[in-house]
């Protein structure tokens, strides 16, 4: 009776561990807001008027690694990687430094996505939804370090500058026994 209480004893206490452990929610249906007043976000200094106002509503995703990754395949699988080449920048300019013509902000860069920009960022309105658009926005932020290390995806194994220890190829070993060709 005894091993039987105590067996009863830890599967209480491991099912107790795994309730008590948080993880993130996965949101596979989620249809975050759509900015309202997508024009009126300040891209730069220069504007008419009276002062509009500089912030916008936060990306939704920004905790979220699943959204995050989910950005990562939705950034190679829209071509995006055709103009920003992995966020260092080709034809459309690089994601990976602090410097944005306009802006860096989350609204800033969800009004890009979908009004697209002159001289050659297409507009995507219309052509992805909403939540794939907040899924970009986060991806986009993480590339230039906007974002928690726990949230950013890791990169893409061709981007690595060496292979990996387990994939070089082995050598035989020198035997100093081996007879030589003295001749």
């Amino acid at each position: 009776m005894s091993s039987r209480f105590l067996e009863l004893a830890v599967v209480a206490l491991i099912a107790l561990t795994l309730l008590g452990c948080e993880r993130e929610s996965r949101r596979f249906s989620d249809s975050p807001a759509t900015p309202r007043g997508v024009q009126t976000i300040r891209q730069s200094e220069l504007q008419p008027g009276s002062s509009i106002p500089t912030s916008g509503p936060p990306s939704p995703y920004d905790d979220n690694a699943y959204a995050v990754s989910q950005g990562k395949q939705l950034f190679e699988w829209f071509n995006c990687k055709g103009c920003h080449a992995d966020g260092g920048g080709s034809i459309g300019p690089a994601l990976m430094d602090e410097k944005w013509i306009y802006g860096s902000a989350p609204a800033n860069i969800y009004a890009t996505i979908v009004e697209g920009r002159p001289n050659g960022m297409p507009s995507f309105r219309d052509k992805i939804p909403p939540q794939q658009v907040w899924q970009l926005v986060a991806y986009v932020r993480s590339l230039s370090g906007q974002l928690r290390k726990d949230v950013e995806p890791s990169r893409a194994d061709h981007l690595f500058t060496r292979k990996s220890e387990s994939s070089s190829p082995k050598s035989a070993p020198v035997s100093s026994s081996a007879p030589r060709d003295t001749q």
